[in-house]
């Protein structure tokens, strides 16, 4: 089973991108994140030609906004993360497919609002916890793919990259990130790449060049799943395409 997360930076601008990517990795399953649109507004890729149904969340104003892609049944479980019923932000879907629990998450990034907008972060994290704990103490197979909005290490940036005092490397955010592998979550790119595990995210401008990026896109695997993880890749070349999004895809391959 391949796996596959994007933050498409909007899906409308990124429509084209989306197919290519579609016909040149043929993923399982794709969660994509940052839509930028309602609902109603998600494209029509021309996935019934390609053998791929989509089920898309926006958000009123074009904020935020998450989707799953398959060509493999799949079923919607969950499209808001439960803990806090007043959160209006669609930043979550989980479904079930192929004997397991599989999420797509869009996580706050924490840096807007000052210290309210941090304190949303870590409490989407704690309710993300409560929720990957809850899979796991049923001994559900459990995956979380998408933009988690954090750097768990220095080793995830460039030397001087990132000032301490960001919402990506505070203390608070990568102690919440550690709480959900101390659940026996593994963090599936760093665990294939100990030593030089990829960066998912550059900013416009000189940066992807340079290669001074962030790894930021995460994929975290119950046991029953990380033990069949045979590879985990960064598409660069989706990031190199004219007009990309800011992040590049990441592909998770889970043997039969």
């Amino acid at each position: 089973m391949r796996l596959c997360t994007f933050n498409v930076n909007s899906v409308r601008k990124r429509a084209p991108h989306l197919r290519r990517l579609l016909e040149r990795h043929r993923p399982d399953l794709m969660f994509l994140q940052e839509l930028k649109c309602r609902t109603e507004e998600f494209p029509d890729l021309g996935l019934d030609e390609l053998g791929y149904r989509a089920e898309a969340f926006g958000q009123p104003g074009g904020r935020n906004g998450v989707a799953v892609i398959g060509r493999i049944p799949f079923e919607v479980v969950a499209n808001t993360l439960p803990g806090a019923p007043d959160d209006t932000h669609a930043r979550y879907v989980e479904v079930r497919a192929a004997g397991a629990h599989l999420a797509g998450i869009y996580l706050p990034n924490g840096n807007s609002g000052g210290e309210d907008g941090f304190a949303y972060k870590i409490r989407w994290m704690e309710r993300l916890r409560a929720v990957a704990a809850a899979r796991l103490d049923r001994f559900q197979p459990l995956a979380i793919l998408g933009d988690f909005n954090v750097c768990p290490t220095d080793a995830d940036f460039p030397p001087g990259g990132m000032p301490p005092t960001d919402a990506l490397v505070r203390p608070e955010s990568r102690a919440a990130f550690r709480a959900l592998l101390n659940l026996g979550l593994t963090d599936a790119l760093r665990a294939l790449h100990p030593a030089d595990a990829p960066y998912t995210y550059w900013d416009y401008g000189p940066a992807f060049e340079a290669n001074r990026g962030l790894r930021i896109d995460h994929g975290l695997f119950s046991a029953e799943l990380a033990e069949r993880l045979s590879g985990a890749v960064v598409d660069l070349d989706a990031r190199s395409e004219e007009t990309p999004s800011d992040h590049a895809p990441v592909l998770f391959d889970l043997a039969d």
